[in-house]
């Protein structure tokens, strides 16, 4: 009698799997499904580093806050990850994580930073000051044909609806708002986790795209996601979209910051983020 087969895993899992060399310490490698224009997509190199915290033996509590900072990029090779609790005290718990690979010499480089804060929530009095913004179902709103214009293989690995702010089409320097709105999922789609969230909170093209209208290289250095959910929070949202919104507040002698708010359709706010990003002109 012939065994039904399982079916392979989600490429985002695939991306996400870490070997255990010893605790705290794994192996990995960037995965060619979340590849960039240099090196991996950055929104899953920070996920994989959340990763190896929430797959240590000691972690307390879920995600509060993680930082990741992009010291170099990745090459395509072989890497170690090591995720060491810093702190830990009665309800919260404080991380470390870095992520070397192999140099040309044969030594080992750091090539990502990381911390993080993990916490025991308890329940208590909450309140979410910043509304939802106003914008049409994603059913009503056309999915952007990314990949034709961002030719790289993690763009096929996202449903991205822009409401507002699209990338734009024309290289014509024209001076817009930096503010894009859209919603987004993994494709296909998978159950939203903390990982998951993560590598969308990276989502959004650079700001100076938007801003001034011209092919500008820029690259993240470094990235604080805040969560503001718990995991059976984002569970209960399923596979389904999560509405963004990100805009810039100051473009400054080759270095821009980002902000951005993730929504579920439900109108919860899951995380906000922070980013630093480098331009050349």
């Amino acid at each position: 009698m012939t065994q039904p087969t399982s079916a392979p895993a989600h490429p985002f899992d695939q991306a996400l799997a870490l070997t255990p060399r010893a605790p705290g310490v794994y192996d990995g490698h960037p995965h060619p499904a979340y590849a960039n224009m240099v090196g991996p997509y950055g929104g899953i190199t920070a996920a994989q580093m959340l990763q190896s915290v929430l797959l240590h033996p000691g972690l307390l509590g879920e995600p509060v806050a993680l930082t990741v900072n992009f010291a170099a990029g990745l090459r395509d090779a072989p890497f170690v990850l090591e995720a060491r609790p810093a702190r830990t005290n009665r309800s919260t718990q404080h991380w470390t994580m870095a992520l070397r690979q192999s140099g040309p010499d044969g030594g080992e480089e750091t090539m990502i930073t990381a911390t993080a804060v993990t916490a025991a929530r308890r329940v208590t009095w909450s309140a979410t000051d910043t509304p939802m913004p106003a914008a049409p179902l994603p059913a009503h709103v056309a999915r952007q044909p990314l990949p034709e214009l961002l030719p790289t293989a993690f763009m096929n690995r996202y449903d991205m609806r822009p409401v507002t702010g699209h990338i734009p089409r024309a290289w014509d320097g024209a001076e817009s708002d930096s503010t894009t709105q859209l919603w987004m999922r993994d494709d296909p789609p998978r159950p939203l986790d903390f990982a998951s969230l993560t590598a969308l909170a990276d989502l959004f093209f650079p700001r100076v795209w938007r801003r001034r209208a011209m092919p500008t290289p820029a690259g993240t250095v470094s990235m604080t996601v805040y969560y503001h959910a718990r995991g059976g929070d984002l569970a209960a949202r399923g596979s389904g979209y999560l509405l963004g919104q990100a805009r810039a507040q100051s473009f400054f002698n080759g270095f821009f910051d980002q902000s951005a708010e993730l929504w579920s359709q439900a109108g919860q706010l899951l995380a906000t983020t922070h980013q630093i990003v480098y331009y050349k002109e």
